[in-house]
């Protein structure tokens, strides 16, 4: 089963990911993609290993090339989000930019191919209708697109609000 959770910043997104991921085939992967820069990002890492400490998962921690993981079948896998793996895929130090749609899509399918149940965490950042620069419109329109792949090929997707699951696809597990 392939499920793809959105919705907006602090909407609960991360511990129904975790609570559908404890009620699927064990072992459970938990793929973090966050960089820790700084003390607010480091306390939110900090945060979910606090949060999946005593949920029995495996944490691979990888921030770039998802499609070098190698897991066991009949798995499952959390993989923790797509907007910060889309950000570090596309912008190096320097603030270069890199398409990285069809890298970012051959990682999940990779993943998908070696595990039973796939839950992916992204975000709905395109909605606020704000104006940006230029290297942040490239990546809501990046992210736009991974979601909308996402969505297309996955079973099920739910947009959490306010920590509510809503089925926008597929049914609720």
């Amino acid at each position: 089963m392939r499920i793809l959770l959105t919705g907006g910043s602090a909407c609960g997104k991360s511990t129904y990911a975790e609570t559908l991921a404890v009620r699927l085939a064990a072992p459970r992967y938990y793929i973090a993609t966050m960089r820790i820069f700084d003390d607010e990002s480091q306390k939110k890492v900090d945060q979910h290993r606090k949060m999946r400490k005593t949920k029995n998962f495996i944490t691979i921690e990888r921030d770039t090339d998802i499609h070098l993981i190698r897991l066991p079948q009949r798995s499952t896998v959390l993989l923790e989000c797509m907007c910060n793996l889309t950000a570090n895929e596309m912008f190096d130090n320097y603030g270069n930019i890199t398409d990285v749609y069809d890298k970012i899509i051959s990682g999940i399918e990779s993943l998908a191919s070696q595990c039973e149940n796939l839950i992916v965490v992204t975000n709905d950042v395109g909605s606020d209708g704000g104006e940006y620069d230029a290297g942040t419109r490239e990546y809501i329109k990046t992210l736009g697109r991974l979601n909308i792949s996402l969505a297309q090929r996955f079973d099920c997707v739910y947009e959490l609000v306010c920590g509510i699951p809503l089925v926008l696809k597929g049914r609720l597990l």
